[in-house]
């Protein structure tokens, strides 16, 4: 059930936030030399008035046939992992949210690879004159006729530095908060408490490895123009901070926490809310912080 949950909540986090994703993606990687946006309003503004709010959705095929799966994995391998600890602790919460975060990068790389290459597509155009790729599946087909497995996979060490301590916080900072604000099925204000504990778990994660998701957008950014910049994480690293100083660890971090809040909201509760009724609410556990791990 944890699996089915998982999918449902990850569907459900996609819908609400891919277009702050876009956003962020786009302030990210944006030239600091020729700078297309001023700030997150701006972006959002320049994409609905040039390509139509249809821009914002750029790319979604991926992380909506990949996220589904992702979290699936993700409270799945989580939910395990804690059966096998037994002891439900914050502690045993961040080892086997980190678990399921490294896990869960075999997918996620690749599915992050296509997304930002299908977001920056077209960029400024109502209608792309020149679309390089069909959609996200054509997109990793063609990387991987030109590059092999390697292409498939670029970013995906910066991935599994960003996914596992991320996913450890996120799932920690869950189980803190609901301990805290103590839910019980029956309780009516259940569900704006998950929405809550999901909603600030989702920021506490993504404050807690942000720097490492730049440097990840910009390796998988790069070569899009047909000129690599970057010869690795160091070198992007060092080329970023010398040309725009350590406030480029920040870029599109507005947006990004305008979409943390209601995506991990939804997903949780979504998530937490299934897990509950599907065995019922008698034999649910009182706090509904364990639900996810639960079964």
């Amino acid at each position: 059930m944890d699996f089915v949950a998982g999918c449902i909540g990850g569907a459900a986090g996609v819908l609400v936030g891919h277009p702050f994703d876009t956003v962020k993606v786009r302030l990210q990687v944006q030239s600091i030399d020729k700078p297309l946006y001023r700030g997150t309003y701006h972006c959002f503004q320049s994409i609905i008035r040039q390509e139509s709010v249809f821009g914002l959705y750029k790319g979604i095929g991926s992380p909506m046939m990949g996220l589904t799966f992702i979290n699936a994995i993700v409270f799945g391998v989580q939910g395990n992992a804690m059966r096998m600890l037994a002891h439900d602790t914050p502690t045993n919460q961040f080892f086997a949210g980190a678990a399921a975060g490294a896990i869960q990068c075999v997918i996620c790389c690749p599915m992050e690879l296509a997304k930002t290459r299908m977001q920056l597509q077209g960029t400024g155009e109502k209608k792309s004159s020149r679309k390089l790729y069909k959609n996200s599946l054509d997109c990793l087909v063609r990387i991987y006729n030109r590059e092999g497995l390697r292409g498939v996979n670029r970013g995906m060490v910066t991935t599994l530095i960003r996914e596992t301590p991320g996913f450890g916080v996120y799932f920690l900072s869950y189980d803190v908060l609901t301990r805290a604000l103590g839910c019980e099925p029956n309780d009516r204000y259940m569900i704006p408490k998950l929405l809550f504990a999901g909603g600030m778990a989702g920021i506490a994660s993504w404050l807690s490895t942000y720097p490492v998701d730049v440097i990840k957008s910009r390796l998988q950014a790069d070569g899009v123009g047909g000129v690599r910049q970057y010869s690795g994480i160091a070198d992007c690293v060092r080329q970023s901070v010398r040309r725009e100083g350590y406030m480029v660890f920040t870029r599109g971090l507005t947006s990004t926490l305008l979409r943390a809040f209601p995506v991990n909201a939804a997903t949780f509760a979504t998530v937490t809310l299934i897990l509950i009724y599907a065995r019922g609410v008698e034999e649910g556990p009182k706090d509904c912080e364990s639900e996810p791990s639960g079964l």
